[in-house]
This record gives C-alpha cells, sequence and structure tokens, in this order.
C-alpha cells in the first residue's frame, strides 16, 4: 500500500511545477517521496521519476499507429493503461515505503467524460491493492479575474469530482500572480468559497453583451448546478511558499489519513503544515492582491461587490 497524491489539473496549471515542489518539501520533512509520470505528452519533467508510462507506450508512436490526434492519442494511452494495469501495480508495489507523486495529463476530458482515469483510480484505491490516494486538482487562479473563465472552472470542477469519486483538494494555484490578468470583481473569499456564484452573472454580460445574454438561461442553470452540488471549494497554492505548501499537504495527509512516518520531522511539519481553517483566504488577499478602493466598488454598475 502507498499513500500519496494523484495530481490533475488543466494544461498551464502547474501541476508538474507542483510535483518538483512538493518533493522537495517533503524530502525536507524527513519523507522517502517518489514521483511517477502518467502523463505521456510530458517529456520535459525536471524531477527524478520512479516510474514513467514512456516506458509502457509511446504518445507520437500511439498517435501515428492508429491514426489520431493529440487528444486521440492521449486517450488511448489511457485506455491502454486500463488494459496493461499490471504494468502500473508493479511499479507502486516496488515503491511501497514511498509518498507518492502521481503527474497526471492535463487534457480534460479524461476527468470529466472518459471512463479511463476513473477505472485506473478506483482500481489502484480498491480493496485489492487499497493505495490510500486523493486528487490534487489545480486551477490557474488568473481565471478568478474572468467571470465566465471562473464559472467554466466551477463547472469542470465540479465534474471530474463527480466523475472520480475520490478524495479531492482542490486549489487556485499560481495565487502569488492572481489579479496579473485584472482585478477580481469580488474579494479572495468568494472564490474559494464558493458560495452563490450566480453573483458572478452581471460580470459576464458586462465582459461579453449580447453573447452572454443569448446564453444567460444556461449560464444561470450552470451556477444553480454548481451551488446544489454545493461540493466546489478552493484553497491557494503559491508552490514558493513553505507555509502553503505546507497547507496543502496538510490536507492532503488528512484525506487520505497519513499520520507520519519514520525520520519524518514532525515539528517542521506542524509549523508549516495548517489547515484550510480560519482566515486563511484573508492572508492571502492581504499578501497577493492590490487593496480595494471601496469608492469603485459603490459606484454604479459594481453590481453588488461592496457586498463580499
Amino acid at each position: 500500500m502507498v499513500f500519496g497524491q494523484v495530481v490533475i489539473g488543466p494544461p498551464g496549471s502547474g501541476k508538474t511545477t507542483y510535483c518538483v515542489g512538493m518533493q522537495q518539501y517533503l524530502e525536507a520533512l524527513g519523507r522517502k517521496v517518489a514521483v511517477v509520470n502518467l502523463d505521456p505528452a510530458n517529456e520535459n519533467y525536471t524531477y527524478p521519476v520512479a516510474a514513467d508510462i514512456h516506458d509502457l507506450i509511446d504518445l507520437d508512436a500511439a498517435a501515428a499507429h492508429c491514426e489520431l490526434g493529440p487528444n486521440g492519442a492521449l486517450v488511448y494511452c489511457f485506455e491502454y493503461l486500463e488494459a496493461n494495469l499490471d504494468w502500473l501495480v508493479e511499479k507502486l508495489a516496488a515503491l511501497s515505503d514511498c509518498y507518492v507523486l502521481i503527474d497526471m495529463p492535463g487534457q480534460v476530458e479524461l476527468y470529466t467524460h472518459h471512463p479511463s482515469v476513473r477505472n485506473v483510480l478506483q482500481a489502484l484505491t480498491g480493496s485489492l491493492h487499497n493505495h490510500r490516494l486523493c486528487a490534487v486538482h489545480l486551477v490557474d487562479a488568473h481565471h478568478c479575474a474572468d467571470a465566465a473563465k471562473f464559472i467554466s472552472v466551477l463547472l469542470v470542477t465540479l465534474s471530474t469530482m463527480v466523475q472520480l469519486e475520490m478524495p479531492q483538494i482542490n486549489l487556485l494555484s499560481k495565487v502569488d500572480l492572481i489579479e496579473a490578468y485584472g482585478e477580481l470583481d469580488f474579494n479572495l473569499d468568494f472564490y474559494t468559497d464558493v458560495q452563490d456564484p450566480s453573483r458572478l452573472l452581471p460580470f459576464i454580460e458586462q465582459q461579453d453583451g449580447a453573447f452572454a445574454r443569448r446564453h444567460a438561461k444556461l449560464n444561470e442553470a450552470v451556477c444553480e448546478l454548481i451551488d446544489d452540488f454545493g461540493l466546489v471549494h478552493f484553497g491557494t497554492l503559491d508552490i514558493g511558499s513553505r507555509e502553503s505548501v505546507g497547507q496543502v499537504l496538510r490536507s492532503a495527509d488528512r484525506a487520505i489519513g497519513y499520520i507520519g512516518g519514520a525520520g519524518e520531522d514532525v515539528r517542521e511539519r506542524g509549523v508549516h503544515s495548517l489547515d484550510y481553517e480560519g482566515d486563511e483566504s484573508g492572508a492571502v488577499q492581504e499578501r497577493y492582491m492590490r487593496e480595494t478602493d471601496l469608492s469603485e466598488l459603490l459606484s454604479p454598475g459594481a453590481g453588488g461587490a461592496a457586498d463580499s
């Protein structure tokens, strides 16, 4: 049995960077850690791999042999992995004394529609193998600056949680760059707590005009669906911050029931590993976001942002 994290998220969300940073943090705690690459399209990873899907199947060869495009080839590779799961089972069996980070592909359809990733993970965490894994789902924090993109992110996140049916931690990654593409319409806790996402709808209409009005009922239905499920919440991640990485690790450890191992510096872990409780989003906002001008929030057309 292994304990570990399955790192998922759209392309560019920082999965490989997360694996490198988390690996370094775990090693500083004294944990023996191993990284497994299950992304057939990832050929530029900078971490040492304990197992690599390239040893099982080659993405370009699969695309050429089956006459598939990039997305179809990725799907084929995971179908092949599912059919040859013994390869991964043997690799993980050799890592039973390690805390494992599994770097996954970024293709969204693998987590929202196609069953192969779910089948592979459920087989690993089922009673036969009983590996203790949680999904760490990364979303680029700059999507918070665009109301339409953030609602899309919420829908993808919810679909992933429902599809995978495993413990899942959702993170706004690169939070240190959260306002790189514009100021947020609400305070950060609105985006982490995800309460009443319909409050974003007026901002979509401001941004997209006629297109938003044509799809107003669809946007309303999506927001209502997300709100009704009440499952989507986000933590924040700055991979360059020891405290931020520690917060994520503590949440992951709680999700999989990991309580520490031999040689681990528990004092270090206690200092830097905090639960996502209290005013975590407020501290992050104070550190990374520009101070809000209340006169702007109270101006006509602010759409209720002053309530955030």
